[in-house]
């Protein structure tokens, strides 16, 4: 997604679901006026989901900008039978590090959930009086 998605993705529709981790960050002041001058443009949109979104858009663009390092493996061939080389760059890493950590996140993510559930259901505790 570019920015300019993203920028039509906020006049369009919601946010995506959270993980339970939070993370506080703390702006220089130029970025600081600039969110809030979005977030004045785009008043359904948090100052938080509007960074969160932002994030989004930039970690794509930093995985789309890694450089592929051709390794000595050829892992299949293009349409013109040419060969194509294993990426030994930094790309393949940082998917497999995103992999498990989102693996990671989403268990953390079920477990508060399915603690939430048990304390609902729960009976109540009655106090001795």
């Amino acid at each position: 997604m570019s920015f300019k998605e993203l920028l039509q993705s906020w006049r369009e529709s919601a946010a995506a679901p959270r993980t339970v981790t939070t993370y506080a960050v703390r702006l220089p002041l130029d970025e600081a006026a600039q969110l809030a001058a979005l977030a004045d443009m785009f008043p359904g949109r948090s100052p938080e989901q509007l960074i969160t979104e932002l994030l989004g858009v930039a970690l794509k663009e930093v995985a789309t900008a890694m450089p592929y390092v051709a390794g000595q493996r050829v892992i299949s061939t293009d349409e013109q039978g040419d060969p194509v080389y294993e990426d030994v760059g930094p790309t393949p890493r940082f998917m497999e590090l995103a992999r498990n950590h989102r693996r990671r996140l989403e268990n953390t993510r079920s477990g508060a959930a399915a603690r939430r559930r048990r304390r609902a259901h729960a009976p109540k505790k009655r106090g001795r009086g």
